[in-house]
């Protein structure tokens, strides 16, 4: 099959387009991503992934860049307080997947798949609805692959590969989630270690403590055996007299 292959980002494209191209399909990547904020980490992911693709001879199509119809789309299911995540991400893999069924059905190819299945973050369920969905409406074949079991695999070889490795989904609301949650984790190391701190500053004052205590026993003793002694002293002398 003549297949485009949506692709999030170069990473991610390794394991499915080498499972998919073992699978005997012709493989073309699009890169169609409006979602990605801001245009300057668009311009980054698809940079590594142009150079990947090119060594790996696998030609690439971009779409075009238009945050607004994100904003329009996506963005305005975010901002409804009805909505939760997948919603949101709903929409997202909508408009990205139609782009890519609405470029495949123009440009001969025989079907669309994507590469956004590898990552366990993402929702695999509604990824094949969405793929099944664009690819009826542009009169395309869809190809699912839950490419999830890959996924160290593609860590693993994109590591290798030196290969520019983001730490957000792509969108603002990813970021600023991302963010949010790298700031929790730091403040629950910090936190930690502060109450590490705290159990060994508590242990050494509890050690000191004991030591203290043993040295006033050991003082108190010598106190006492010298009375002992004292008293001896004197009975014994008494007694001489």
């Amino acid at each position: 099959m003549k297949l485009l292959l949506h692709a999030c980002c170069g990473p991610c494209s390794l394991e499915p387009a080498r499972l998919l191209a073992q699978a005997g399909h012709d493989i073309t990547i699009a890169y169609m991503n409006s979602n990605i904020h801001p245009v300057s980490e668009y311009a980054r992911r698809l940079a590594t992934l142009r150079a990947w693709a090119e060594e790996a001879g696998i030609p690439v199509i971009e779409g075009a860049y238009d945050a607004r119809e994100w904003e329009d789309r996506a963005g305005a299911v975010a901002a409804d307080p009805q909505a939760d995540r997948r919603d949101r991400c709903r929409a997202c893999y909508r408009l990205r997947l139609e782009e890519a069924a609405r470029c495949a059905a123009g440009h001969g190819f025989d079907g669309i798949s994507t590469t956004l299945t590898v990552s366990p973050y993402q929702y695999t369920e509604v990824i094949q609805e969405e793929l099944v969905r664009a690819s009826r409406a542009y009169g395309v074949d869809s190809v699912f692959e839950d490419f999830r079991p890959f996924y160290d695999e593609a860590t693993r070889r994109s590591r290798a590969l030196g290969m520019y490795r983001q730490n957000y989904c792509g969108c603002r609301i990813s970021q600023a989630e991302a963010e949010a949650e790298r700031r929790e984790r730091k403040a629950a190391r910090a936190a930690e270690r502060e109450a590490k701190r705290e159990a060994h500053a508590e242990e050494r004052a509890a050690t000191e403590a004991e030591r203290a205590e043993k040295k006033r026993a050991r003082q108190a003793y010598a106190e006492q055996q010298e009375r002992k002694r004292r008293i001896l002293k004197e009975l014994r002398k008494k007694r001489d007299d």
